[in-house]
């Protein structure tokens, strides 16, 4: 019997089969479809499903949520429930019968009194409370209303009262985020928490040989059944059934083109632009320089593409100066291994309990859509850490989400992390050790006449730049010369503004000299230094490092560090 259902149903019937519990949460894809059976499965949505299957045998089964009040199953439980109603409203003077109240403690008041009749008389009862975090929200204890409290107490009493333990009665709170729900529900003992995750690869391919023919199946798609499964990864069978009906309504066919523009957009809008899909159309071989740093990549790529993602680091830590090119070396991998990324945006709010919501249904799609590659930028400002103060713990909430995140094993080579800054001295430990960000990476300026040569071979691309004759400026072959590709990219754009006021469609050398004989990049000498050489500090391989910091003193190094950071201050 219970092989028929998906694993958190099976789950929570064995929760509840132990009779010490009556009360539980589901959350996570609560507003998704439910497979269930075995060789023919039946996809329904999940209130109907727990009321007419996994509630199926329950005398009474009601529904409540803010918005609608309370429902019912079918008539006969309506009916049962308005004939004691009658008889309340006779004794107490109340007019229930005709007018149930919608707010939650209103509601809840009647169906207690309701429930207790029943269970009386031996009756089998299930509760399911819809957008559970409307009526017990996530408040600090002196910030909760006394509606919310008198709801919470409710909620907590129906969970250990006698009655309703003996009883075969059960709660079910229905929400996305249990973040979103009061901690004093949420953890205590009398009640259990239930996720439901997304499905996967197996499931959605499952859902996709049961909704269309074969052969109806062609008329519609270039891209088998096997395939779709797997690059729908992160999306609900919702979202699935979304695809196909669009492509059967309006005759778009599906491509592998059309499958990821739409996943991205379908995902985009499931977090609510939480998340953003960063378009890695480039490989490593566009990126200029840091030849090193690259071969090192590119060992990555190999483990994951022989399915060895156990070799891999659970994240890495992209540092170097402003302007090295960390952001495109990293989507550059990511487009070398082929697995999507993705960089988190500002999910921070300034409600109560939101920001731990958010984080939670970002890292619970980042699983489901794994394998992918997640970017950080400015880590060292993003992420905060364990000891901030001043926002009621948020701030270091955030920071124990992500770190937990992090070194949770089972997503080793499925969620790749990359942290990125400038300044990787300003991050909290916690998060640079082994076990998170163990791979930490140092970019730097191109040093070499072949380097910066490469460099400016790369922006020409890049800009687009028109040259009359193949020619490479002599301030780029100049030993001393240092040119970040920021820099680079500016001067060619500054060398490409000139020659269009001039009315010309390409540079020629002499003007090419000129821009470069002009241009004199931002210099900061201190803070690029320091920027420098905690990078040098903070590289986990010797390798990785140009040949003038290989041999430096590591003790003389960490000295001038304080020195700058004495000085910038």
């Amino acid at each position: 019997m219970l092989s028929r259902y998906p694993q958190w149903a099976q789950f929570l019937a064995k929760k509840y089969l132990s009779r010490t519990l009556n009360q539980f949460i589901l959350h996570g894809n609560v507003h998704d479809l439910v497979s269930v059976g075995d060789s023919e499965k039946k996809f329904m949505r999940l209130k109907t499903f727990l009321a007419e299957d996994f509630f199926g045998a329950r005398d009474i089964v009601i529904f409540y949520d803010r918005s609608s009040g309370i429902y019912f199953r079918d008539q006969e439980s309506q009916k049962d429930f308005n004939l004691a109603l009658s008889g309340r409203d006779s004794i107490a003077g109340t007019e229930y019968s005709k007018k149930l109240p919608k707010d939650p403690v209103g509601a809840f008041s009647v169906l207690e009194q309701y429930f207790r009749i029943r269970l009386d008389q031996k009756k089998s009862v299930a509760l399911i409370v819809d957008y559970a975090e409307t009526i017990i929200p996530a408040n600090e204890a002196g910030s909760t209303g006394t509606e919310d409290r008198n709801a919470l107490v409710y909620l907590m009493k129906w969970a250990h009262d006698p009655l309703f333990l003996a009883s075969d009665f059960t709660t079910v709170l229905l929400t996305e985020n249990a973040t979103d729900l009061n901690p004093s529900l949420v953890q205590n003992p009398y009640t259990s928490s239930v996720r439901i995750n997304l499905p996967e690869e197996n499931e959605r391919l499952s859902y996709l040989e049961n909704q269309i023919e074969k052969d109806e199946y062609k008329k519609i798609s270039k891209v088998p059944k096997p395939v779709v499964a797997q690059m729908t990864a992160g999306l609900g069978y919702l979202k699935l059934k979304s695809i196909l009906s669009n492509a059967v309504e309006n005759s778009e066919v599906i491509t592998f083109e059309s499958l990821t523009e739409i996943k991205k957009e379908l995902i985009e809008s499931e977090a609510y632009g939480l998340i953003e899909f960063i378009p890695s159309k480039s490989s490593l071989d566009a990126v200029a320089g840091h030849t090193n740093v690259k071969k090192h990549l590119r060992s990555a790529v190999e483990a994951l593409k022989q399915g060895r993602r156990d070799v891999l680091p659970m994240g890495y830590l992209v540092c170097g100066p402003v302007g090295t090119g960390k952001t495109f070396l990293v989507t550059s991998f990511a487009g070398e291994i082929g697995v999507p990324m993705v960089k988190l945006k500002n999910f921070r709010s300034q409600w109560q309990g939101v920001t731990e919501g958010n984080l939670e249904k970002i890292l619970t799609l980042l699983k489901a859509m794994s394998p992918v590659a997640v970017m950080i930028d400015e880590a060292d400002a993003y992420l905060g850490d364990r000891s901030a103060s001043g926002d009621s713990g948020v701030s270091s909430r955030v920071f124990s989400q992500i770190a937990t995140a992090m070194s949770d094993t089972t997503n080793r080579g499925r969620i790749l992390w990359f942290l990125m800054t400038a300044r990787p001295d300003l991050m909290p430990i916690d998060l640079k050790r082994q076990g998170r960000a163990e791979e930490h990476i140092a970019l730097f300026p191109p040093e070499t006449v072949e380097e910066r040569s490469e460099l400016f071979e790369v922006m020409k691309r890049k800009t687009n730049l028109k040259l009359s004759e193949e020619y490479v400026p002599k301030a780029v072959k100049k030993d001393k010369t240092i040119y970040s590709g920021a820099d680079m990219e500016a001067a060619l754009t500054r060398a490409k503004f000139r020659a269009a006021s001039q009315g010309k469609d390409e540079v020629t050398p002499d003007l090419l000299e000129e821009v470069f004989e002009d241009f004199i990049p931002p210099t900061y000498p201190e803070e690029v230094e320091l920027q420098t050489l905690v990078a040098v500090i903070e590289c986990t391989s010797k390798a990785l490092l140009p040949e003038r910091f290989k041999k430096m003193d590591r003790e003389k190094i960490l000295e001038r560090i304080e020195i700058l950071k004495q000085t910038i201050r």
